[in-house]
């Protein structure tokens, strides 16, 4: 799989020994994170709105209502950033000072596309719901023509993008090593938990869409 290219855009101007042009590393971390945040300026005002992103090969689509800011700014073939951030854990250290976090976190730039052929819509629908849920979309109703008229898809090639991860114990600074206090990792990770029913489908069995979520789902059987 080839690399992703360092721009000026990419190169890590601090903490360049974490960067990582890693193509499977970032469609990892795009595929785990769910939630992606999406920068873009409207009249010399900058916003960072956090909404739910998909991956369907070197692509990563957004949805949004007709009428909401983002989808009409980037509508308009705005420069964009987008982001995702896994934290890891915390690193403790024997100084206050010192004290980080393992984490993994990319970035691409460019300019979103509008998605306008009915098939390619549904496609990446359904490759949303099979995402977080796999085998939903043919469980339950599909999105009608009306519904369908008052969204937007979305899609950004992931080409000058990076990555950069942050992992190991902490730095300590010299002679802090024999500090009497312990120190270390506080590990920390996303998890699926608990399923719990709407008062209309409690007599229904639970789904289980562990496929989606692999050591992560941990919900247990009743």
């Amino acid at each position: 799989m080839k690399a992703l290219a360092e721009t000026d855009k990419t190169k890590l101007k601090r903490g360049s020994k974490r960067a990582c042009f890693d193509r499977e590393q970032l469609y990892a971390i795009f595929d785990e994170a769910h939630v992606v945040h999406v920068g873009f300026v409207v009249d010399e005002q900058p916003y960072v709105i956090p909404t739910l992103g998909w991956r369907m090969g070197n692509q990563l689509y957004i949805h949004g209502s007709n009428g909401s800011r983002m989808i009409r700014a980037l509508c308009s073939g705005v420069e964009c950033c987008v982001s995702a951030t896994l934290l890891d854990g915390m690193v403790l250290s024997k100084s206050a000072f010192h004290h980080s976090a393992n984490y993994r976190s990319a970035v691409v730039f460019g300019r979103f596309r509008e998605v306008k052929e009915v098939d390619y819509i549904e496609s990446s629908l359904y490759c949303l719901l099979e995402h977080i849920a796999p085998g939903r979309w043919e469980e339950v109703r599909p999105p009608s023509e009306q519904e369908l008229k008052a969204t937007t898809i979305l899609a950004i090639e992931l080409e000058e993008a990076s990555v950069k991860i942050r992992t190991g114990p902490a730095e300590e600074a010299p002679g802090d090593e024999a500090l009497p206090v312990w120190s270390g990792e506080m590990r920390i990770r996303q998890q699926v938990s608990e399923m719990v029913a709407d008062r209309n489908a409690e007599a229904f069995r639970t789904p289980d869409y562990s496929d989606a979520w692999g050591t992560r789902w941990e919900v247990k059987s009743s």
